[in-house]
């Protein structure tokens, strides 16, 4: 058996390039997109974004998970994509995962609880992703940390 991996620092991990930070609800952002429209309808017009705020309009709601998504991997937005809306600490770890780098959470939940959510998982999960493509059998063959 092999020794344990060492746990990658977590500053407040979202995609490799771009770490999450917590913003107020009414901070400004470019465009606000409802989470029942298709990111095709704004492909057109992403290069003018710097900004995108994406909506949980209650926490059971995950399509805003795919919209980040989306944008992320397959029209290579690279600019912030905050969520907002009934955004709760548990979605923390989901949400550095499928893209997003800025959250305004619900006005209930706490920055520090939320800091502490995304450290749970500090040694990597065993699918790929947006921060970690390979899944962890491939990173240990290939001899990556994990």
């Amino acid at each position: 058996m092999s020794a344990p991996s060492p746990i990658r620092s977590m500053q407040l991990a979202g995609c490799a390039t771009h770490p999450i930070r917590f913003v107020d609800g009414d901070a400004p952002v470019d465009f606000t997109l409802a989470n029942d429209a298709d990111i095709e309808s704004i492909a057109a017009d992403l290069a003018g974004y710097r900004s995108i705020a994406l909506v949980f309009p209650k926490w059971a709601d995950g399509r805003a998970y795919s919209q980040a998504r989306l944008l992320r991997g397959r029209y290579r937005f690279a600019g912030e994509i905050r969520a907002t809306g009934e955004v709760l600490v548990d979605m923390m770890p989901l949400l550095s995962r499928t893209g997003f780098d800025a959250v305004a959470l619900r006005a209930d939940q706490s920055k520090e609880f939320a800091e502490r959510a995304l450290s749970f998982f500090s040694d990597g999960h065993y699918q790929g992703d947006l921060i970690e493509p390979l899944p962890r059998f491939r990173r240990r063959d290939a001899g990556a940390s994990t």
